[in-house]
């Protein structure tokens, strides 16, 4: 089962990190999912996929009442971002995806209408979360040519998506970054082969490098936090992308 903790609490403002399932089948990447809630509205991030609904469903209704959730919002296009759209619309039709425009005619293939859809631009939008402002940051070709992350400014969350991804050991499951050198290792090969663009890279190094970050939450892996979030930025600022040997 998957296992749940708050990263940030302010009220009834809150960030929930819906983690790691030792009980998920080995062939599958592990995802991370997240959970942020205001004044009692809830918005699902990344939700994951089909095959591990049940496990984000019972972790997620722990915390919060699933009911009370009004939208979801979908970094990129990916089936571990959200193959699970059509059992989330399921249990509640009124649901809104939020998504780049240039996914809003492939997923719904997972499910929905287009009444389910809020079309993100390039250029990236805010969305209020009955009264919060979150701010879409665009993140394009890192590593999808349609690319967002989210930013809260209150809690200083940025939820990157792929981007500080690592593909960890089974025995590293802590859920932050407790050793910066060690776990970046398990970064580099995912970094170097996914994120398609260097001058894509370098224009997000210095779009988040002007946040106020005090955690950076992948969608895969251990979260940075405190100083580890600019030690990323300047690491992922050096590293070559794009690149495939052979």
């Amino acid at each position: 089962m998957k296992t749940t903790e708050t990263i940030f609490q302010d009220g009834t403002h809150k960030w929930v990190a819906i983690v790691r399932d030792p009980d998920k089948q080995n062939y599958l990447v592990d995802t991370n999912e997240y959970l942020v809630t205001h004044a009692g509205q809830g918005m699902l991030i990344d939700p994951g996929g089909a095959e591990i609904f049940p496990a984000v469903f019972s972790a997620l209704s722990s915390e919060f009442d699933p009911s009370a959730l009004s939208a979801i919002f979908a970094s990129h296009q990916d089936p571990d971002v959200c193959s699970s759209l059509a059992l989330w619309l399921e249990f509640n039709p009124q649901m809104h995806c939020y998504v780049s425009w240039l996914w809003s005619s492939f997923i719904p293939h997972f499910g929905g209408t287009a009444e389910t859809f809020t079309q993100i631009p390039d250029e990236g939008m805010d969305i209020s979360l009955a009264g919060l402002t979150l701010r879409t940051v665009p993140a394009h070709y890192l590593h999808s040519s349609g690319n967002f992350n989210l930013y809260d400014k209150v809690a200083k969350v940025l939820f990157s998506g792929d981007v500080g991804a690592a593909l960890l050991p089974a025995d590293q499951n802590s859920l932050f970054v407790e050793n910066f050198d060690k776990h970046i290792r398990h970064s580099e090969g995912f970094h170097r082969r996914w994120m398609g663009s260097n001058e894509a890279k370098r224009r997000w190094c210095e779009r988040v490098s002007q946040l106020d970050i005090d955690m950076l939450c992948p969608q895969h892996g251990a979260i940075y936090r405190g100083a580890d979030v600019q030690r990323f930025i300047s690491w992922f600022d050096d590293l070559q992308v794009g690149i495939v040997k052979g």
